[in-house]
């Protein structure tokens, strides 16, 4: 077993897997990733089991150093500078961290939230079947809480490996987040077709908790209160101020206000991709189109193993590209012998 050191990190970075089932009856969310494509394409590279726990990096930057032996990492996500000991780390491919090196990361350039898994996974207690933190509810492990500079997490020590491994990238699709409309739009009236032909803004007010939409006023035809009932991850709650907010991982498992539409399971991760500032369009589709794409990200996931391969391939080794001579015969600015141009004997 070796330790990851934290020495510094932004205040949006924990440990989460694919989440904890069944205890929302208690009053308990699951919680989670934010991005489970991301957390899947971090653990197949690191060859964990896709729903692993993993580090989720918020789009600060941070961190690490290995102790007690190396330590294999892989990166997914939202694309950030990464170094291990000066050495980049490249999005979607793995890395080793030797005793005593650190891991660099920069903040996020496109996106939120990058998934650092480690090959043999993190050590924790899970509570109710999982390691993801909820910091508001003070559950999760190893660290009922966001990590801090400091904290040591215990991990799994690298195996010898012939070389690294990369997974083959794709296109996130630049479309409308889809929602199925519900379970309380009949309380909105007309004013739904202002919440699905408006452009909306994602509020810097967001958090794990919910994004908060700016835009036009969606207007409630009765109240902005209901009988309390249950919210589920992509819930779409309108309270008084007419301003939507999208229940994320860490919704509360009930709310009093009344909610437009659902986010389906497939665009949630783009959605929690989202930095503050970005912009967007909702679009409807029913409950059996839903279930489709559901079904084509689970294949999806499923299939994600088979596009890893080993790195390096057409991707330039930029470590030996700086030792390499590519200028061919160079001149020396400070060697006067090699100004002059060699002649071969004319015959």
């Amino acid at each position: 077993m070796s330790r990851l050191v934290v020495l510094s990190v932004g205040p949006a970075t924990s440990v989460q897997d694919a989440g904890r089932f069944g205890a929302q009856r208690y009053g308990l969310t699951t919680s989670g990733a934010m991005d489970r494509v991301a957390l899947a394409m971090a653990n197949d590279l690191a060859g964990n089991a896709p729903f692993a726990a993993a580090i989720e990096i918020g789009p600060f930057g941070a961190s690490f150093t290995a102790r007690h032996g190396a330590i294999r990492v892989a990166l997914a996500g939202a694309a950030r500078v990464a170094d291990i000991a000066g050495s980049p780390l490249l999005p979607n491919e793995t890395g080793l961290i030797a005793e005593g090196e650190t891991l660099k990361l920069g903040p996020a350039r496109n996106g939120v939230f990058s998934y650092l898994a480690i090959e043999g996974g993190i050590n924790g207690e899970p509570v109710f079947g999982s390691l993801s933190v909820n910091a508001r509810a003070g559950v999760g492990s190893p660290f009922p809480r966001p990590l801090q500079g400091g904290d040591t997490l215990d991990v799994g020590t690298a195996h010898v490996a012939p070389h690294e491994r990369a997974l083959d990238t794709f296109d996130i699709p630049q479309a409308p987040v889809r929602v199925v409309m519900g379970p309380q739009d009949d309380e909105f009236g007309a004013a739904c077709d202002v919440f699905l032909n408006s452009e909306w803004r994602v509020s810097t007010t967001s958090d794990r908790m919910g994004y908060r939409l700016e835009g036009p006023k969606v207007v409630h035809s009765g109240g902005h209160n209901i009988v309390s009932d249950g919210a589920v991850h992509g819930s779409i709650q309108v309270p008084g101020n007419g301003q939507p907010i999208v229940l994320m991982a860490d919704h509360g498992t009930t709310g009093g206000y009344p909610k437009t539409a659902t986010v389906i399971r497939a665009d949630r991760g783009r959605l929690a991709q989202m930095p503050p500032g970005s912009t967007f369009r909702f679009k409807a589709v029913s409950v059996e189109d839903a279930q489709a794409e559901a079904r084509k990200l689970a294949e999806f996931i499923h299939g994600l193993p088979g596009r890893i391969h080993a790195a390096g391939g057409s991707s330039l080794n930029l470590v030996e590209l700086q030792k390499a001579n590519v200028a061919g015969i160079a001149v020396n600015a400070t060697d006067a012998a090699t100004w002059q141009i060699q002649k071969t004997n004319e015959t």
